[in-house]
């Protein structure tokens, strides 16, 4: 199996890879060639940061966003995106004026307005993750989330709890994104990982 580990030059690509490794892949690539993620048989996009500067730094490697799409959109390929990872695919995110996102996911990514002022942003340390119908990925637990936005929006497949409801994870068909950070959730997130690994959707 072979998997591309997409380098959007988000900062915490060997985390991941490391935790892919633990949860059992031999194959992993990191890299941003839309020829090898065109062939890839999963994908992992990753993301910490600014929604913004994420999505420029997609679009500045000519033909990844399109080899995206032909692969995951059209070829079927299981496709995980974590943090930003995950916000990218929605239609647009509004952290330091509005950017345009891959529109996988109808819905935006907005600053976090928890509805009791004492709760902090950004949302940061370990929280439920309370699936809202059964998904092969999913299941109850505690995750690590570290962030100051968050998905509005359809198709979401998980809440957690900041002072109201938080999407957690998104996703449809062979799509799944995650606000949390797997590689940073230990026994949860390294399980999510296995069940990436083998997930035929």
């Amino acid at each position: 199996m072979t998997l591309a580990l997409v380098d959007i030059e988000s900062g915490n690509l060997r985390s991941v890879e490391n935790a892919l490794r633990a949860a059992g892949a031999a194959d992993v690539t990191v890299t941003a060639d839309p020829d090898i993620i065109a062939r890839a048989e999963r994908i992992v996009l990753p993301g910490v940061g600014a929604f913004g500067a994420c999505a420029a730094n997609l679009r500045a490697v000519d033909g990844l966003e399109q080899a995206l799409a032909e692969r995951v959109l059209r070829g079927g390929a299981p496709f995980l995106g974590i943090c930003v990872g995950m916000q990218l695919m929605a239609e647009t995110g509004e952290e330091m004026g509005t950017h345009r996102g891959l529109a996988w996911i109808p819905g935006r990514v907005a600053r976090l307005t928890p509805s009791d002022p004492t709760a902090k942003v950004p949302h940061m340390g370990w929280n439920d993750v309370t699936p809202l119908a059964p998904h092969p990925l999913l299941a109850a637990g505690e995750a690590y989330f570290l962030h100051s936005y968050a998905f509005t929006g359809e198709h979401i497949l998980a809440q957690t709890d900041h002072a109201g409801a938080v999407a957690a994870a998104i996703g449809r068909d062979n799509l799944l994104g995650v606000q949390f950070h797997p590689e940073k959730s230990q026994r949860y997130g390294l399980a999510l990982l296995e069940h990436f690994l083998v997930w035929r959707p």
